[in-house]
C-alpha cells in the first residue's frame, strides 16, 4: 500500500510553500469526487477506465473548465468509490486512485495494487504564492520520456526542462526552452514493467524536474493557474500515446504532396530564381513536390502582400510551377506592420484585432517589417478575420502555409507580461497566453484555409511554435538549426521526441539552416531526412546554395538515391500517416515505444523506427566504423538482406552512400515505382509488397485514396489488411474496404529470406533499393555489391478486391 503521508502545517509566511492539508469535506459527483481542505479544492474526474483528471485550486478560486488542448469530453465510466477511515479509494477497471485524508495525497495503482505513481508524502500538491507544484516520488530505476521538443537523450531523468516558447536561433545540444511546449511525459517503471502518462494542462510558464539537483522527488510546476493534470494508465507506451491523442486530438490526413520532398531557402527571389530551381530539379530527375517562398516575396515584409519588383505576376508564377508538378508554400508571420492605407493594418485597427496594454492602447513591437502590432489569436473574431485574409493566396492555387515567428518572436525577445489577451472570453495576460499563441495562429490558418477551400481540397500548415494539441492543426519543424553534425543527430532525437507527444508530422531543416553544410554532411543528412515525416532542405540568406544538386556530383548522386527512395516508399508512408489519424502513433518512433524496458535503447537515443518496420540508425561522418544497437528480434540489412540477431550491439562501416537501415523480421513493406512528384502516376502500375520472412506473424494496414480531396470521408478510399502468417508461411490479403479504385493493377510480392533455396522455382532478380553512385574516376569502376540483394524471389499477382492468399511454402 502507499506510504503514509506526513502532515504539514501551513507556514504563516505568505511567501513560504504550503501543501494541501487535511480533508474537511467530500462530495460525490457523477464522474468523480470534489474534495475540500481548509485552503484548497481538489476535483477528481474520471474520464475513462484509464484516464483521471486531477484539478487543484486555492479555495477562493473557481475551476476554469477551459482548455485549448483538450479535444474530448469525459466518457461515461463505471467506478467504485470506497470511503475508509484514513483514505478514499476510486476503482475503475484499469486503475485505482488512493487518496489519503490527512494530509490529502494521491497514489495511483494497478488493479493488483502495484504503485505506478504517487505524490511525495510530505509535499504533494502545493503553492508558493501563485506558483503551483506537484511533487512526486521517484521510484527505483524510474525513467522519464516525452516533453516533445526537448534536447538530450530519450530518458530525461536527472534533468529539468522549462516550457516557455522561445525564438532560439542557432540552439545547441543544451538549449532549453526551444520553440514549442508539450507538457506531457511518461514514466517508465522497469522493475514492475509498468508505465503511465501525465499531461499538465496549464499554459503558463512551467518547469518539469525529473530529479535534477535533488535526490528526493520529481515535480511539475507552473507560475500560475490550476494544478490540472490528466493521469493516463495503460498497458504500453503505444496505448498511452493513443489515449493522450484521444484527449488532445489527432492529425488530419495531410495531402500526399506534403509527404514528398520539399525545397526551401531564405529566400528565393526574384521569381526567375525559383523557376530555375524548379526546372533544375526536374532536369536532374530529383523528385520534389514543394517549393517555398520566404519573407522576400512580400512587399517590405508585410504579410498578405507581394513584392511587385521581384514577383510581378504571382498568379502566373504559381500556375507555371503547378504545370511542372510543384506546390508552393508561402511564409506568413503574425506581426502586422503599422502603416497607413495598408489594408491588413487598417482592418485590424478598425475591427479591434490586436493585443493591447491594460489601458487599451495597442501593443507595439518591432519585427521584420519594423513597428508592428500583434493579432490576438486567442480571440475568436480575430481567428476568423485572419483566416479570411488567406483568400487571395488560395484563389491563386496556393494550399500550403508556413507560420513562422509565432512564439511570438519580437526584437528584444521580451514581451511585457501585462499585455492582455481575450483567451476565448477568459481575459488574461501574456503570461498565460504566450505558450498558446503560435498554436492559435496555426489554428486560425488551418480553419480559415479549410473554409476558403470549402472542404474540397486538403491543405498544409507548418508551424514553428506549438503547444499540446497542435497536431490537430499543423506540422511542426524544429526551427533554426545549424549545419553541423551534432544537429543532424539532435534533430532526429527532437523528431522522435515529438512523436512521443502525439505530433506525427515533424522534421528539421536538412543540411542545417545556419552556416554552410559540407558535401559529406549533406549526403549523410539527406539520407536520414528521407526517413523523417517532414522532409525539407532549407538554408539561410548569405550562405552557399544548398539545393540537393549543389554539393558536387557524388553528393548529388546520393541525394537523388534517397529522395527517389522516399518516393518509392510513399505507399508505406501514406499508410503510416493514415494510422496516425486513427491512433496517434507517429511515423518516427522512439525505440522506447516498442522496446520500453530494454535498457540499451536509452543509450542509443539517435536510433528510431520509421513506421513499425524500418530501423534507422543515424550516424556521424567522422568515424569509419560506428557501433549501433539492434533491439530484440531478427533484422535484415535493408540493402542486401544479410540477417542479424537482435538484442545486441554491432559494428557497421560508415559508407557515405549507405545509411544503416534494418528491416524487422516479419515486416510488410509496400512500395511503388519512382515518380518525379506525387501528382504523377507511376509508369509501372505494380504495387510492390516486400515480405521479410521470420518467426513472428505480423500485419500491415494498407491505405490509399486520391491524396488531395476529402472524398475519403465519404468512403472513397481503398483499405485492406495484409497478414503475414509465419506458422503457415502464407500472405493473406483481406477484402478491400472502401470504393476507391487503386492506381495499381498488379502486385509483385518479393520474398526476403535468409534461406532463399526454400523458394526454388520462383523467378528471381538482383534487386536494389538504391543505385550505386557513379564512378567518377575512370580507374575505379567497381560496383559496391553491399547494396544489392542477390536473387530476390518474387511472384506476380493480379490485384483483385476479394480476399486472396499467396503461399510461401516450397
Amino acid at each position: 500500500m502507499p506510504k503514509q503521508p506526513k502532515t504539514t502545517a501551513k507556514n504563516t509566511n505568505p511567501n513560504a510553500h504550503y501543501s494541501i492539508s487535511k480533508l474537511e469535506q467530500m462530495t460525490k459527483l457523477p464522474n468523480g469526487l470534489l474534495l475540500q481542505t481548509a485552503e484548497t479544492k481538489l476535483l477528481i474526474d474520471i474520464w475513462s477506465d484509464g484516464i483521471v483528471c486531477i484539478n487543484a485550486i486555492k479555495k477562493e478560486h473557481a475551476f476554469q473548465n477551459f482548455s485549448y488542448s483538450i479535444d474530448q469530453t469525459p466518457q461515461k465510466t463505471d467506478f467504485e468509490c470506497n470511503v475508509r477511515t484514513t483514505f478514499i479509494e476510486i476503482v475503475t477497471k484499469k486503475l485505482i486512485v488512493h487518496i489519503s485524508k490527512n494530509p490529502v495525497r494521491l497514489t495511483f495503482l494497478t488493479p493488483d495494487k502495484q504503485i505506478i505513481n504517487q505524490d511525495d508524502p510530505t509535499f504533494g500538491i502545493g503553492w508558493i504564492g501563485n506558483e503551483v507544484t506537484n511533487y512526486k516520488t521517484i521510484q527505483d530505476q524510474e525513467r522519464f520520456i516525452g516533453l516533445g521538443e526537448k534536447v538530450g537523450n530519450t530518458d530525461k531523468k536527472g534533468h529539468s526542462f522549462v516550457h516557455w516558447n522561445t525564438d532560439m536561433f542557432g540552439y545547441s545540444e543544451f538549449s532549453d526552452p526551444l520553440y514549442a511546449s508539450f507538457p506531457f511525459y511518461m514514466g517508465v517503471l522497469p522493475e514492475i514493467k509498468q508505465q503511465y502518462g501525465i499531461f499538465f494542462d496549464n499554459t503558463y510558464k512551467s518547469t518539469f524536474n525529473f530529479g535534477a539537483s535533488n535526490d528526493r522527488f520529481s515535480y511539475f510546476q507552473a507560475d500560475n493557474g490550476e494544478l490540472k493534470y490528466y493521469f493516463i494508465y495503460n498497458d504500453s507506451i503505444e496505448h498511452i500515446i493513443k489515449d493522450y491523442t484521444w484527449l488532445t486530438g489527432r492529425i488530419k490526413l495531410p495531402p500526399i504532396w506534403s509527404l514528398g520532398f520539399q525545397q526551401c531557402r531564405y529566400s528565393y527571389y526574384p521569381d526567375t530564381e525559383i523557376l530555375q530551381v524548379a526546372q533544375t530539379l526536374r532536369n536532374k530527375k530529383m523528385p520534389c513536390d514543394v517549393l517555398y517562398l520566404d519573407i522576400h516575396y512580400m512587399q517590405d515584409y508585410k504579410v498578405f502582400t507581394w513584392n511587385d519588383k521581384h514577383f510581378s505576376s504571382p498568379k502566373t508564377l504559381i500556375s507555371h510551377l503547378q504545370t511542372l508538378g510543384f506546390k508552393v508554400v508561402v511564409i506568413i508571420d503574425p506581426a502586422v506592420k503599422i502603416e497607413k492605407d495598408y489594408p491588413v493594418y487598417e482592418q485590424g485597427i478598425k475591427e479591434n484585432h490586436f493585443v493591447k496594454y491594460p489601458d487599451g492602447i495597442n501593443y507595439t513591437c518591432e519585427v521584420w517589417p519594423g513597428k508592428c502590432h500583434l493579432p490576438d489569436f486567442t480571440k475568436p473574431d480575430t481567428r476568423l478575420w485572419w483566416g479570411n485574409l488567406y483568400k487571395e493566396l488560395t484563389d491563386m492555387g496556393i494550399k500550403g502555409f508556413w507560420n513562422d515567428m509565432n512564439e511570438p518572436a519580437v526584437w528584444g525577445r521580451s514581451i511585457p507580461d501585462l499585455i492582455e489577451f481575450d483567451y476565448d472570453q477568459n481575459p488574461t495576460t501574456h503570461k498565460q497566453a504566450h505558450n498558446i499563441y503560435g498554436m492559435q495562429m496555426a489554428r486560425a490558418t488551418d480553419e480559415g484555409v479549410e473554409q476558403l477551400l470549402k472542404h474540397e481540397q486538403r491543405h498544409f500548415v507548418l508551424t514553428r511554435s506549438a503547444f499540446a494539441g497542435m497536431q490537430r492543426h499543423a506540422a511542426v519543424w524544429t526551427g533554426d538549426n545549424c549545419a553541423d553534425e551534432s544537429h543532424l543527430l539532435l534533430g532526429m532525437r527532437l523528431v522522435a521526441n515529438l512523436g512521443l507527444v502525439g505530433v506525427p508530422f515533424a522534421g528539421n531543416d536538412v543540411g542545417g539552416f545556419i552556416g554552410e553544410c559540407s558535401a559529406d554532411l549533406f549526403a549523410r543528412w539527406i539520407a536520414v531526412g528521407c526517413f523523417t515525416p517532414f522532409f525539407r532542405c532549407h538554408t539561410m540568406i548569405n550562405s552557399r546554395d544548398a539545393e540537393p544538386y549543389s554539393f558536387g556530383e557524388e553528393a548529388e548522386d546520393i541525394a537523388r538515391n534517397f529522395i527517389q527512395l522516399r518516393y518509392r516508399l510513399l505507399p508505406y508512408i501514406y499508410a503510416c500517416f493514415y494510422e496516425a489519424t486513427q491512433t496517434g502513433m507517429p511515423l518516427n518512433r522512439s525505440l522506447a515505444i516498442d522496446y520500453t524496458f530494454d535498457n540499451f535503447i536509452y543509450t542509443y537515443s539517435n536510433e528510431f523506427l520509421f513506421g513499425n518496420n524500418l530501423l534507422i540508425c543515424p550516424i556521424g561522418i567522422n568515424q569509419k566504423y560506428e557501433k549501433i544497437y539492434l533491439p530484440q528480434g531478427e533484422w535484415f540489412d535493408f540493402y542486401n538482406d544479410e540477417t542479424y540477431a537482435g538484442g545486441r550491439e554491432i559494428i557497421v562501416e560508415t559508407q557515405k552512400d549507405k545509411l544503416p537501415v534494418f528491416v524487422k523480421s516479419g515486416a510488410i513493406l509496400p512500395m511503388q515505382a519512382v515518380v518525379q512528384h506525387t501528382g504523377e502516376q507511376p509508369s509501372d502500375k505494380t504495387l510492390q509488397i516486400h515480405i521479410y520472412k521470420g518467426k513472428q506473424s505480423s500485419q500491415f494496414e494498407y491505405y490509399e485514396d486520391d491524396g488531395q480531396s476529402y472524398e475519403f470521408e465519404k468512403g472513397c478510399f481503398y483499405k485492406r489488411t495484409i497478414h503475414y502468417n509465419a506458422k503457415k508461411q502464407r500472405i493473406d490479403f483481406d477484402a478491400v474496404e472502401g470504393n476507391f479504385i487503386s492506381k495499381f493493377e498488379t502486385l509483385r510480392v518479393y520474398f526476403h529470406t535468409n534461406s532463399p533455396h526454400i523458394l526454388d522455382g520462383l523467378p528471381s532478380v538482383d534487386y536494389r533499393f538504391v543505385e550505386p553512385i557513379s564512378s567518377f574516376d575512370p580507374y575505379l569502376k567497381a560496383i559496391d555489391e553491399s547494396k544489392t540483394i542477390k536473387s530476390l524471389r518474387f511472384i506476380d499477382v493480379l490485384l483483385v478486391n476479394n480476399f486472396f492468399s499467396v503461399d510461401l511454402k516450397p
